[in-house]
């Protein structure tokens, strides 16, 4: 099977694309052949044109609304044959009908077990909370910030001691691990969007250590 054409939507350093990028090889069912980003100097087009990948400017700035700004993104992504997208770190809220567009082939992750702690200052929330299991979600995009059906998650502790960042690097670590592992069971049909649920498809080898994905294959 041919592999998934997928475009990575960034706007700063790009860790999650790396981690996208170093799984996207062998048999991997996906590749990443188009980065859009939206700041100029945003790491992740490094990253991209480091590994051989077509990395293209929308500066968000040129464009007078959210819409015409998102049909330029758009119009690259079609002219790439773009099958899924990835937004990784894209600091830009999707009108719906982008997301619509793209309903059900658009991926985020976001740094909590959702739906707890959605939008920004995450750690900050979960440490102020007093919670001792945070952690990652990867999840199918909608039109609601942060929302969307669960594909994998990570459970991530809260440790004494932990400050931001402290909390922010470990919870990243299991970003890198959490996206191309969910990218992976969609793009190669062991898993499958279904409403507003995502299923197995098949029987599949138990989720690597610390992260947890769909049950009920053949559901």
């Amino acid at each position: 099977m041919r592999p998934a054409r997928v475009a990575v939507l960034a706007s700063g350093s790009g860790s999650n694309l790396q981690a996208l990028l170093d799984a996207a090889v062998g048999e991997a069912p996906f590749r990443i052949t188009q980065v859009v980003v939206n700041r100029a100097d945003a790491f992740a087009r490094v990253r991209a044109e480091r590994a051989g990948v077509a990395a293209t400017l929308v500066d968000h700035t040129r464009f007078a609304g959210r819409e015409p700004f998102e049909a330029a993104i758009d119009e690259v992504l079609r002219a790439a044959g773009i099958e899924w997208v990835c937004l990784a770190g894209f600091m830009r809220v999707l009108t719906p009908g982008f997301v619509e567009r793209w309903r059900d082939r658009m991926l985020n992750v976001h740094p909590s077990l959702l739906p707890a702690f959605t939008g920004l200052h995450t750690h900050r929330r979960v440490l102020a909370a007093g919670l001792k299991i945070t952690g990652c979600t990867v999840h199918v995009v909608r039109p609601a910030l942060d929302d969307g059906p669960v594909v994998v998650q990570a459970a991530v502790p809260v440790v004494d001691g932990d400050d931001e960042a402290s909390l922010a690097a470990r919870v990243l670590t299991m970003e890198h691990r959490a996206y191309p592992l969910a990218l992976r069971l969609l793009t190669s049909g062991a898993a499958v969007v279904d409403g507003e649920r995502v299923r197995l498809t098949r029987p599949v080898a138990s989720a690597p250590s610390g992260l947890l994905w769909p049950d009920g294959a053949g559901r």
